[in-house]
Formats: C-alpha cells, sequence, structure tokens
C-alpha cells in the first residue's frame, strides 16, 4: 500500500493582507503562485513593535509594500531567510533598502556544498550574501521574541528551519511542507542530507510547523515520519524499476509518478536522481556512468 502523507491544502487568504495566525506571529503572502510555490510564498512577520521578517520572498516590490503596510508604527529588525531559491530571498534587498535590516542566514547559495569542495550549479540568488551567518542552534533575539536556528541541509545545501521559542513555532521553509513533498535536485540538493534533516525534526520538541508555501502543519512528527517513509518507499520503487528492466531516471519517472502531470516529469526526475544518489552512496545500487540522468542503473548485488 502506498504511504499516504497527510496532506494540508485548505489555505484561506488574500493577496498582499496580512494575516494574524498566532500571538506574534503574521503571515503576508506574494502573489506568485506555481506547482512549486502553491499559492505563494507566505512571509512570516514574528514579534510586535521591533520585528522579524522570515523569508522576503521575491524580487516584488508590491509584496514588499503589502509586508510593510501592515507594520506602519513598528520596525522591521531583523531578516530571516530559509534557503536562497527564487521565491525566498530576493526580496531581501527590497527590503533592506526601506528599512536597513541585516539579514540572517546559513550562507549563500551553496554554502554547505561548497564547504565541502562541491560547487553548485547556478539556478538560485546568486546575488545573496546575508550580513549576518549562523550556525546550528544559534539563537537570535528581538524584544520580544526569539529564534533558535535549525539547520536543515537537503533541499538546498543552506536551509535553515527557524523555531520561534516562545511558541515552539518551527519555520519550515521548503523542508516540511503540508501541501506537497519537497523536490530535491542535486548537486545542491542532497537526499542523504534531507533523511538526515527529517530525523533531527522528530528528535525535537516542536508543536507546530509553519512553511513558506501553505498551511499550517499541526500534527508535525506524524507529518515527518509520513515523509521518511514515503521517501523510503520511492527507493524501493527505483530498486522495484530495476528489478524489473527499466535501467534509466527518465524511463522510471512515468512508473513512479503516475498521478503527476507530464509537464512536472523533469522536476520528479530531479528528486528521482537525489533518490538514486542515496542509494549509491549506500551500496544499494551502481550507475554505469556515475550517478547521472543517462546512466544505466544497476543493483550492487547484481
Amino acid at each position: 500500500m502506498a504511504v499516504e502523507i497527510p496532506y494540508r491544502r485548505k489555505l484561506d487568504f488574500e493577496y498582499g493582507k496580512a494575516e494574524v495566525l498566532a500571538p506574534g506571529i503574521r503571515r503576508v503572502i506574494a502573489n506568485n503562485p506555481s506547482p512549486f510555490t502553491f499559492h505563494g510564498t507566505g512571509t512570516y512577520i514574528l514579534g510586535t513593535g521591533s520585528v522579524a521578517v522570515v523569508d522576503p520572498g521575491p524580487d516584488d516590490e508590491e509584496h514588499i509594500d503589502a509586508i510593510l503596510a501592515c507594520l506602519p508604527d513598528e520596525t522591521v529588525s531583523h531578516i530571516l531567510v530559509t534557503h536562497t531559491h527564487m521565491d525566498h530571498s530576493p526580496g531581501c534587498r527590497l527590503l533592506q533598502a526601506k528599512t536597513g535590516a541585516p539579514t540572517y542566514a546559513y550562507g549563500p547559495h551553496g554554502a554547505g556544498k561548497i564547504e565541502q569542495g562541491v560547487q553548485v550549479e547556478e539556478g538560485g540568488d546568486m546575488d545573496f550574501y546575508p550580513d549576518h551567518l549562523v550556525t546550528h542552534s544559534e539563537i537570535i533575539e528581538g524584544d520580544d521574541w526569539s529564534v533558535e536556528c535549525v539547520y536543515t541541509p537537503g533541499h538546498t545545501s543552506n536551509h535553515l528551519c527557524f523555531q520561534l521559542r516562545e511558541q515552539k513555532a518551527l519555520f519550515t521553509g521548503d523542508h516540511v511542507m503540508g501541501w506537497s513533498t519537497s523536490i530535491i535536485s542535486p548537486p545542491d540538493g542532497d537526499m542523504a542530507d534531507y533523511m538526515l534533516s527529517l530525523e533531527l525534526l522528530l528528535e525535537r520538541d516542536d508543536e507546530i510547523y509553519w512553511p513558506t508555501h501553505g498551511p499550517c502543519i499541526d500534527e508535525p512528527k506524524a507529518h515527518v515520519e509520513a515523509y521518511i517513509a514515503h521517501r523510503l518507499e520511492r527507493e524501493q520503487q527505483i530498486v522495484a524499476c530495476i528489478k524489473s528492466g527499466t535501467f534509466k531516471i527518465r524511463e522510471m519517472v512515468p512508473l513512479m509518478y503516475k498521478d503527476t502531470p507530464e509537464f512536472m516529469y523533469p522536476a520528479a526526475a530531479r528528486s528521482v536522481l537525489a533518490a538514486m544518489e542515496n542509494l549509491v552512496k549506500k551500496g544499494a545500487v551502481k550507475g554505469s556512468d556515475g550517478v547521472s540522468m543517462d546512466s544505466d542503473y544497476s543493483l550492487s548485488s547484481a
């Protein structure tokens, strides 16, 4: 039986309007809907008076103005960035120009891989460099809020989650979402890292997740467990494909993603590549030409 992920897709909102989600938590959703962003980028505002903004979103002045419009008598003191995909960090430049607030992030695009000597391809926000580099477990404090940084590489190598400690609310970026699974695209995306980052969340005491896209997740551990089971199921599907005589990733995708529209197959193929890379690391599978989209794959025991 296929793994059932308890997706949450119902979301009532109005573009450009701030919604109070809980004490000290507001959200403004950018008008950038797509198959990858759901309704759009949800920018969070933490605290009152002197506030932190999490993920200013795309390079969209209308969205930045909407954020500031709900803060007429307040000050932005911190800009927190989960990662450097184009729907998350480019808005920092516009927001900084209007507020002067510094940015906080793990590092520039590809930072986690560059540390390992791996050069990542362009495709992220290559112009972003944080004013403050932060690490796992670091605490950032404001006037009436404090945030713990949680390093969760996998979706990207510089991905961070942020826990609002006063509410044990984790802002999960694209690491865990309620409406969909995350795309893992090598070389910056890494399935082995992603699985470890999911396991890390199971050890934590977060009570609710607020992803950048879609509604909250109010049963976080059950959701993460389903995410892990789903990824392991994808690995089993790859092995089944190889056993049945399908050896190339592009030929596996239609068999593994039967309920996915064809226009999403290229993105699905990137996630299969990431899963294949993890299987090769485990020693379960080998490629005729290393780990690539064009390799023929076989079981290592074959």
